[in-house]
């Protein structure tokens, strides 16, 4: 291994995520710490419909501004199905139910600190219906996009969230094989 753990401490956790310190060392001998943020899987979904796509506008504290991205999410359990928690936060975010699931490839997210996988689905045959958000998605807005116009923002960079990035671009490779 590269790296070995000497040991590990808990130093922060919440429902959502927990953050440990890790004293390590390298294989040049060299000793240090390294930060870990752990966190339960969650998804991503790209509801495709026809040449529509549908993605959720919110306000993000972090980056003080809103942002246009696609649903995505997790819950705070283990061990849940990829899934049933893709469905729950399409239902959850945009009221859609989809007829048909495909997976693809799973994704980390920004491995470098975060321990999490990001499940990866393409919804089609949507049905409307109501959405179910959390309170902290209640500013919460749907958009409804022609692909060639969500691609277009993806280029110019009024989308900027990776994982939506990183997903459309795991779905364009897809579908050329």
């Amino acid at each position: 291994m590269a790296i070995r753990t000497l040991s590990t401490r808990e130093v922060y956790r919440n429902p959502w995520l927990r953050l440990r310190e890790d004293a390590i060392e390298r294989n040049n001998g060299a000793q240090g710490i390294y930060s870990v943020v752990d966190k339960q899987d969650c998804a991503i979904i790209l509801p495709i419909d026809g040449d529509h796509i549908w993605l959720v506008e919110q306000y993000r504290y972090t980056i003080g501004e809103r942002a246009l991205e696609l649903p995505q999410g997790g819950w705070e359990a283990d061990n849940v199905d990829p899934e049933a928690l893709a469905r729950g936060e399409l239902k959850e975010e945009t009221g859609l139910t989809a007829g048909r699931m495909t997976e693809l490839p799973w994704m980390w997210i920004a491995y470098g600190f975060v321990q999490q996988r990001q499940h990866v689905f393409v919804a089609e045959e949507l049905v409307p219906g109501t959405h179910e958000r959390d309170e902290e998605e209640s500013d919460m807005e749907i958009v409804r996009l022609p692909i060639a116009v969500f691609e277009q923002k993806l280029r110019n960079g009024e989308i900027r969230d990776v994982c939506t990035l990183a997903a459309w671009a795991g779905y364009r490779l897809w579908r050329t094989i």
